[in-house]
């Protein structure tokens, strides 16, 4: 996998967010640390092991805490809408998380994961070192979101009919193209049977602040040696705030502010958490 390069360091820092997390007992996820340490990235295994480096860039901690906190949240979603009776979950972008191995699954569930096939065979790899069982039923769906997802994961036996948990966790902050994202949504909303539920992150717009709070974020990041490309990370343009653009095509959606979230583990929202590039976050259910 190539971890200098786009999504794939965002994927990286999804790691490390959840190693961090799962050592100061907020989540449990104990293949994280070794996934970041077979990415190789040098940053993100020093954020791992050392509390004060990373803590050298100001932002860092705080948003491996908003990433753990919407992590959190997101499994305690997942779980309900699994005692709620649904055994279908597709995790858009899966990136290095292993919902389908580090949470437990009510019995006949099945997970497919969706992610560029480097990544998930980079995953499928070391998870195979590590001995990891899986808890639910995983597919692996080796596709690009820009590409025709959708036909890929009827392929591998997605039920149309039977209602589905989406989660898609920093998919819709920018990573695509205002079009691709329309294109992702309506996906969606034609494979959801009424009773599906979604989960995602996503920013409404960019403010000249949180464009600047991004570059200072990433060059924290080139500071310790991880050369990133700002363009690569996110794209420019005008995008459909979510909320609305779900509840116009059948969806029921709930707004959850990053206060609640943080909560959860106990700590609080700062003043700057409304200017810096921190998302909005929402469930939605299928009308």
């Amino acid at each position: 996998m190539a971890a200098t390069t786009g999504v794939a360091v965002t994927a990286v820092f999804g790691a490390a967010a959840r190693a961090v997390a799962t050592n100061k007992g907020w989540l449990n996820d104990p293949f994280a640390e070794p996934l970041v340490r077979a990415a190789g990235v040098d940053h993100f295994v020093r954020v791992v092991d050392d509390d004060r480096f990373a803590a050298d860039d100001a932002a860092g901690p705080r948003f491996l805490d908003l990433c753990a906190a919407h992590t959190r949240f997101v499994d305690e979603f997942a779980a309900e809408a699994g005692r709620a009776g649904l055994r279908q979950v597709v995790i858009l972008a899966s990136g290095l998380d292993t919902r389908p191995y580090r949470l437990w699954w009510p019995p006949g569930t099945t997970v497919f994961e969706i992610d560029r096939p480097e990544v998930l065979d980079f995953k499928d790899d070391a998870l195979r070192g590590l001995g990891a069982a899986l808890t639910a039923n995983r597919r692996a769906v080796g596709v690009g979101l820009h590409q025709d997802w959708p036909a890929a994961l009827r392929r591998v036996g997605f039920d149309a009919t039977a209602p589905t948990v989406w989660i898609a966790e920093q998919v819709l902050i920018g990573y695509l193209t205002p079009g691709v994202q329309d294109r992702l949504l309506e996906g969606v909303t034609a494979m959801s049977a009424a009773g599906s539920r979604f989960a995602a992150d996503h920013l409404p717009t960019w403010t000249p602040l949180q464009l600047e709070a991004e570059r200072s974020f990433v060059d924290g990041w080139r500071r310790h040696g991880l050369d990133v490309d700002l363009a690569s990370l996110t794209h420019p343009g005008q995008y459909h705030y979510v909320p609305e653009y779900l509840a116009a095509r059948g969806w029921a959606p709930a707004q959850r502010g990053v206060t609640e979230l943080l909560a959860a583990m106990g700590l609080r929202a700062r003043r700057r958490d409304e200017t810096e590039f921190v998302p909005e976050y929402l469930t939605a259910t299928r009308r």
